[in-house]
């Protein structure tokens, strides 16, 4: 694939080809759809987002889970898309899209390699942010995710404060005014 973007076909056969359980593919499913109608409304909005970049990171955020459900999953998929010579924006999205972005201290602390892994570009928080929204391959509002995430005993103060970042971003990304969905 030599560093580019695979097809959304491609997409899914990695997805399987990596041994990912249908759940699994359902939820990445799922968060391309909502992803790709956030960067659109952004589109729309004027600002710049690569939209097929968005899908394609959807699709694969989740690749690691073939390997593991913890954690680990957004830097183990990492390893296996530069494996897979995937584009390193797709490479990105996976190795970001956790919790809300994991600091270069909470990386220390997992004992993975130190450097931020906080979504940094809009594609980044968008698909990051629509990962948030799907329970399962189910949306939901932003006050359920957020509890949700709340209630996790592993989710540190920090970490909510900057998905309650991402949401501000992405709201003032898709709409004029900022209001909710």
């Amino acid at each position: 694939m030599k560093s580019q973007l695979p097809s959304e076909r491609e997409a899914l056969k990695l997805l399987n080809q990596a041994g990912c359980a249908q759940d699994v593919v359902n939820h990445c499913k799922a968060v391309a759809d909502l992803a790709v109608e956030i960067a659109e409304a952004c589109d729309r909005k004027s600002k710049k987002v690569d939209v097929r970049l968005v899908r394609i990171g959807a699709l694969l955020h989740d690749i690691g889970r073939a390997r593991t459900h913890i954690v680990d999953h957004g830097l183990l998929g990492a390893y296996l898309a530069e494996e897979l010579n995937l584009s390193p924006s797709v490479v990105s999205i996976i190795e970001r899209h956790v919790g809300s972005g994991i600091t270069s201290e909470e990386a220390e602390k997992l004992g993975w390699p130190v450097k931020d892994y906080v979504p940094d570009t809009l594609e980044e928080k968008i698909v990051a942010y629509a990962d948030k929204l799907i329970a399962g391959s189910r949306r939901v509002t932003f006050a359920v995710a957020l509890e949700r995430f709340i209630q996790d005993r592993t989710t540190s103060e920090g970490s909510v404060r900057l998905l309650l970042c991402m949401h501000k971003d992405i709201l003032c990304a898709s709409t004029s005014e900022g209001s909710s969905r």
